[in-house]
């Protein structure tokens, strides 16, 4: 077949299961390359057991009791507490991308890959679904299906927010830990607590990324996760952020926001300087994100966040010229610390 990029990348589990992770992820597929073998493939699977989930959840169709419903029915039958799969045809054939359809159709095969792993890896990756559907469902009761033109919910208060970043994306760090710590390295046991709470800072950075990048995307489905108490300390409402020309009253707000991410960054880098020298692909697999994210914020600070025409974002073509300083990072002495202190939004 020649040297394509797919010949480059192992299979994770097998064919079908990889191409259906390459073809529902833009952006995490070309990572895996850089994951360490010995954990790559769990990886890989979680993400697309979280993301049939995501799909179900984010599904722009049917009421909210039915999608909950087909959510805690796949998340039990996976866990082992139901007996069979729902069927998620009819859903496969109501969504408007192809390939999350796809993933629906086939959501048996990604469910079996997970006899490939040990008893160990499994209850890992089991453990981390169960915390991030329990997040999506919490969604759904809050805001209900990612409807065009509804009212605006938005989250409560701070520690619904933290909470939230947790389920999402904090409890990936977790996994991610716990994966290294089984797999690729050792800690003294009086760092392992600081490696992890470092290590749910790290996903929360991201997931707060996403949030604060993403705001006029999920206000026009009606969800909103800026908390309200906290737009009400500057006087605005959830709605009021569907116009542009509260951006000046908002940003302090924001960049509040992104200062609390900023502070994250600054954990998931101190995670990284604590993984060996010896586990580069670990630790390169961990510095992209930061990387982006770091770049990510600083755009946010510059940009109108608040229209919805103006989607602020890396490109393509800056993520591969990070994957080519990284690599240049990972070999010279001392070049990894460089790199994350010279990124950094300021």
């Amino acid at each position: 077949m020649g040297g394509t990029e797919r010949d480059e990348l192992p299979v994770l589990v097998n064919e079908k299961i990889d191409r259906l992770l390459e073809t529902t992820s833009r952006s995490f597929y070309p990572t895996l390359k850089y994951l360490p073998k010995k954990t790559r493939g769990q990886i890989g699977l979680l993400y697309l057991l979280a993301r049939v989930a995501d799909t179900i959840a984010d599904s722009k169709v049917g009421e909210t009791s039915l999608l909950s419903s087909h959510l805690k029915a796949y998340n039990d039958a996976v866990q082992g507490r139901g007996e069979v799969l729902p069927d998620l045809s009819e859903l496969a054939e109501l969504q408007d991308n192809e390939h999350e359809a796809e993933l629906l159709r086939n959501v048996s095969d990604v469910v079996d890959g997970l006899q490939v792993y040990s008893p160990e890896d499994q209850e890992r990756m089991l453990e981390c679904l169960d915390i991030i559907v329990g997040g999506q469902l919490l969604d759904l009761q809050r805001f209900g299906p990612a409807n065009e033109g509804g009212n605006i919910s938005a989250l409560d208060n701070e520690e619904e927010l933290d909470d939230y970043t947790f389920r999402v994306a904090g409890c990936v760090g977790v996994f991610w830990t716990k994966m290294s710590l089984a797999h690729l390295m050792k800690l003294p046991p009086e760092e392992e607590a600081l490696f992890m709470e470092r290590g749910i800072r790290f996903g929360k950075a991201l997931q707060m990324i996403n949030i604060l990048r993403d705001i006029p995307e999920d206000l026009r489905f009606g969800r909103c996760y800026i908390p309200r108490a906290s737009l009400e300390t500057i006087g605005l409402k959830p709605e009021d952020l569907l116009d542009d020309g509260n951006l000046a009253t908002f940003r302090p707000l924001y960049d509040r926001y992104l200062d609390l991410t900023n502070e994250h960054l600054e954990a998931a880098t101190a995670y990284i300087r604590m993984i060996p020298d010896t586990q580069f692909r670990l630790r390169a697999s961990c510095m992209l994100p930061v990387l982006v994210g770091q770049r990510t914020v600083t755009l946010l600070r510059e940009g109108n966040i608040l229209n919805s025409e103006d989607r602020i974002k890396v490109t393509r073509d800056e993520m591969k010229a990070y994957a080519r300083k990284l690599l240049r990072a990972l070999l010279i002495p001392g070049g990894v610390n460089r790199l994350l202190e010279k990124n950094r939004d300021k």
